[in-house]
């Protein structure tokens, strides 16, 4: 990109995840801060990527994003991955080559938590740190209510229970999911459940939901424990009321990838069925002109309100 050195741009920072199989061990060091997995553990996560292609479209929806977003601007926009390439720090280095001095940051990830956005930052702050220049760097925390949000998730939420209930001839419940955090990250004052919470209260409000239930998914491979309910127990329980039929709708997350393609897509159908019920899954934003909308807001409302509203003196900040 050929910016100019007074112009701002965005930086969208996304968990990253690999695209073939052949990176799945190098990926998973990352995660794990170099402590290796058992092999057979290794050998099972691979197989799940097999089984949604052989890698995840992670990189492939978030650059389209990323377009979109710099078509809507008109400034430019780069990527950071935290777990895999391009990392944060490239990203860095990119507008460091492109001259710019002021950068809006935003996480592809709607609720704030200090297990996903708190990682971020934190990585960021140490890419500028260890840059010999940076710009002047405004954080998004959070953004689980932005109304484009919402209106980005009901409207799949509506498409996919209109053809759920015509299928059911009745009305389908429906699960709202985001990926889970351990208990202890909630005991210490995180916001995530909270804003959860108000994710998924107003996209069924807005969808215009008759009945639903929030519930988290993906919990880590650890021995400690995770916040729930989990998505298991709720279906659980609507097949014991004597549903056939369950609509998931994942608004934790903004595009496909692992989360949604294995765990909802393969696991809890293969659950649902089971039990006796037929899943459905909303499909993810990806390319929604919503999404688009969304994410332009907050950025603009972030140079309105912050020092990227006008051009500052060189200085390095994460503010």
């Amino acid at each position: 990109m050929n910016a100019t050195p007074d112009q701002w741009g965005v930086l969208l920072l996304a968990h990253g995840a690999p695209d073939k199989l052949d990176d799945i061990p190098e990926f998973l060091l990352n995660i794990r801060h170099r402590r290796p997995l058992p092999p057979p553990v290794v050998e099972e996560i691979k197989s799940r990527y097999a089984l949604i292609g052989g890698g995840s479209p992670l990189l492939k929806h978030t650059r389209q994003q990323a377009e979109a977003l710099a078509s809507r601007l008109g400034h430019p926009v780069y990527i950071g991955m935290r777990n895999w390439r391009p990392f944060i720090a490239d990203a860095v280095k990119d507008v460091l080559r492109d001259r710019l001095q002021r950068l809006v940051a935003l996480c592809l990830a709607p609720q704030n938590s200090r297990t996903s956005v708190g990682f971020y930052r934190s990585h960021l702050g140490t890419a500028l740190k260890e840059a010999d220049r940076a710009p002047t760097v405004s954080f998004v925390d959070s953004w689980h209510d932005n109304r484009f949000l919402i209106q980005a998730f009901a409207e799949r939420l509506r498409a996919a229970m209109a053809t759920a209930q015509e299928a059911a001839q009745a009305d389908v419940p429906v699960i709202l999911t985001a990926h889970s955090v351990p208990e202890r990250t909630i005991a210490g004052g995180d916001p995530y459940d909270q804003q959860v919470q108000v994710t998924a209260a107003r996209v069924a409000t807005e969808a215009g939901c008759p009945l639903w239930f929030r519930a988290y998914q993906s919990q880590g491979m650890t021995d400690e424990t995770w916040i729930g309910p989990t998505v298991e127990s709720v279906i659980d329980r609507l097949a014991e009321e004597g549903c056939r039929h369950v609509l998931i709708a994942p608004i934790g997350f903004v595009c496909d990838h692992v989360e949604i393609l294995y765990d909802v897509d393969v696991v809890f159908r293969q659950y649902a069925e089971g039990k006796g019920l037929r899943l459905w899954r909303t499909e993810s934003l990806n390319d929604s002109r919503l999404l688009t909308e969304a994410l332009a807001s907050i950025v603009e409302e972030q140079v309105r309100s912050s020092a990227l509203s006008s051009a500052p003196e060189h200085r390095s900040a994460l503010q």
